[in-house]
């Protein structure tokens, strides 16, 4: 089978964007390749440098949150970053050859700096932070890399710098290709995306009665002042949430209801907090499940740890030899 490889960073627990945008296709590519999937602990280090105390612990709530949602550790490799040392040593290689304008030119440290205010990513591993990803990909010598639209310049990159790897020191790294998956637009209780680090998210952990008071205040049309003013579906964020949850009658009623002044914000918003709700009630039930058996997730993550370990050492000794360290 071919292999794929994907990561999250963690910092806390997961949300709504995270699930339609990310764990559902992870769990489906599991019966069509070997996959390995990583908490990408190092790479949180590049926001969360000045208190380190929470990463540990929202690595554990992630992963529980991931095997909640359903992904099976019997049908992937699920291991911690941090654990297999040898992500650093590749990383390390890679920055000596990753020209400095590659980095310069990634739109994500932009669009970063541009939206995090509160927190100094003026630093070199924020820069770099593609590399180190580019060396997460490459050394399990991943054939593709599961992405939406909006990220496909992060595996370009890594092809680059592993075609630069390959062209220097000879042939030792496939190149992946990014796998462009459906990923529908999950925005945030404030309009822009969900994120947990603008405070918007609906988290799958959230109980009913918390999803209830962030939906209902959710942000809509802001042309809809006052109950009796029409609206535009097109331009409110609460109906992206319908494109993801709802079927098309409801799509239809919410249309006209909205374009005639026919139904109120909070009457459009209902059943996408009866829907979500459901969604999350097993989700909820198994990460209880999860948070009661203490040395699951800790065997879990022990036997994926090894099995990469096992496999990024069998690339690095191929890019020892190239180099002729040894």
């Amino acid at each position: 089978m071919a292999r794929i490889l994907s990561g999250m960073r963690p910092t806390g627990k997961l949300h709504l964007g995270h699930l339609h945008g990310a764990l559902h296709n992870w769990i489906s590519l599991t019966s069509e390749y070997e996959c390995f999937y990583f908490a990408a602990d190092w790479h949180a280090l590049t926001s969360e440098y000045e208190d380190t105390s929470t990463i540990a612990p929202h690595t554990r709530d992630m992963v529980i949150d991931w095997l909640a949602a359903g992904l099976d550790p019997e049908k992937c490799t699920i291991f911690v970053q941090s654990q297999v040392k040898a992500h650093t040593e590749l990383a390390l290689i890679f920055g000596m050859i990753t020209p400095l304008p590659w980095l310069l030119k990634n739109p994500s440290f932009k669009d970063q700096q541009e939206n995090i205010l509160e927190k100094d990513l003026n630093t070199f591993g924020f820069l770099g932070y593609p590399v180190l990803q580019a060396a997460d990909i490459l050394i399990y010598r991943a054939h593709g890399v599961p992405v939406g639209e909006d990220q496909s310049a992060h595996v370009e990159l890594s092809r680059a710098i592993g075609k630069r790897f390959n062209h220097i020191f000879g042939e030792v790294f496939p190149l992946p290709k990014e796998i462009l998956t459906p990923t529908p637009r999950v925005p945030g209780t404030d309009g822009r995306k969900m994120s947990k680090s603008y405070g918007n998210a609906v988290l799958l952990s959230d109980p009913p009665d918390l999803v209830s008071q962030k939906i209902r205040t959710m942000v809509t049309d802001p042309a809809r002042q006052r109950r009796t003013d029409p609206g535009d579906p097109d331009i409110c964020p609460v109906f992206d949430l319908h494109r993801v949850y709802s079927d098309e009658e409801t799509k239809d009623w919410v249309r006209k209801g909205c374009a005639t002044a026919g139904i109120g914000c909070l009457d459009c918003k209902k059943p996408l907090i009866e829907a979500i709700n459901q969604e999350l009630a097993p989700i909820q039930e198994r990460r209880a499940e999860l948070e009661a058996d203490e040395t699951l997730v800790d065997r879990i993550l022990e036997a994926g740890n090894a099995k990469a370990r096992q496999e990024a050492e069998a690339t690095m000794a191929e890019v020892r030899k190239v180099l002729q360290f040894g």
